[in-house]
């Protein structure tokens, strides 16, 4: 009998991203100081592992988008996201969608209401964040570790969000005759993330790669007709 996928199943793997993404940020939110710069992380497996706390007040993988009103539009399509995915894995568990399928849409609601979190919540319940200074439009860092706090440093839907995980498995320098980058230093893979990232990345690539298997048709089988030279008529009927 095929495994089906079903509400408690869904909300169970929700449930374990959500965790793990939150354990993990609180856990560097309160006892990093915010990194400066590449030699400032804290090297979990050698070079290619590394815990770089950075605030992110943008899209995932740092990614920025218009300032402060930029930042509030995100948030709240993250929230009309997570309010629209609810009501989409609801329908399509219920309708028996590919169970695959299903977990891809999981791991994509999950990550976006572990981002939406830190981006709703933080700037409440942290005495430092990263704040953008009006002078010179631009997000500034801060000293020190941050503690909880009843007095925040921004308002609801204002929060950063908490991105340390950093993988640079490749470094090197590009060929000289290399186009425009020629002779600069090359690494991959750049961008600092969280679990939150992770898991929408990976249902999304997912669904990508296995759309065929996850929305294929079901085979109707075709009748066809044999043409034949016999006559027909009412003796050979009745015969």
């Amino acid at each position: 009998m095929p495994f089906i996928m079903k509400t408690r199943h869904v909300t169970f793997i929700i449930l374990l991203i959500i965790l793990a993404d939150q354990a993990l940020k609180l856990w560097v939110k309160t006892h990093f100081s915010l990194t400066t710069g590449q030699d400032g992380g804290y090297h979990v497996l050698g070079h290619r592992f590394q815990i770089y706390f950075v605030e992110n007040p943008g899209m995932a993988y740092g990614w920025k988008f218009g300032g402060e009103w930029g930042k509030l539009a995100l948030t709240i399509f993250r929230l009309l996201a997570v309010i629209f995915g609810t009501w989409y894995l609801g329908r399509i568990v219920k309708q028996k969608y590919h169970k695959g399928f299903i977990l891809c849409a999981a791991l994509v609601y999950a990550g976006a209401l572990g981002n939406l979190i830190d981006s709703a919540f933080y700037g409440l319940i942290f005495d430092k964040g990263m704040t953008i200074d009006p002078v010179i439009g631009e997000y500034v860092h801060y000293n020190g570790i941050a503690q909880f706090t009843n007095h925040g440093y921004a308002s609801f839907l204002h929060g950063n969000v908490v991105d340390m995980l950093y993988f640079p498995l490749i470094r090197g320098h590009f060929p000289s005759w290399f186009p425009i980058w020629g002779g600069e230093p090359f690494e991959f893979f750049r961008p600092i993330f969280n679990l939150a990232d992770a898991s929408i990345s990976t249902g999304v690539i997912s669904i990508l790669v296995f759309q065929r298997r996850f929305f294929k048709h079901p085979h109707t089988p075709t009748h066809s007709t044999v043409e034949t030279g016999a006559l027909v008529n009412d003796e050979s009927q009745v015969s």
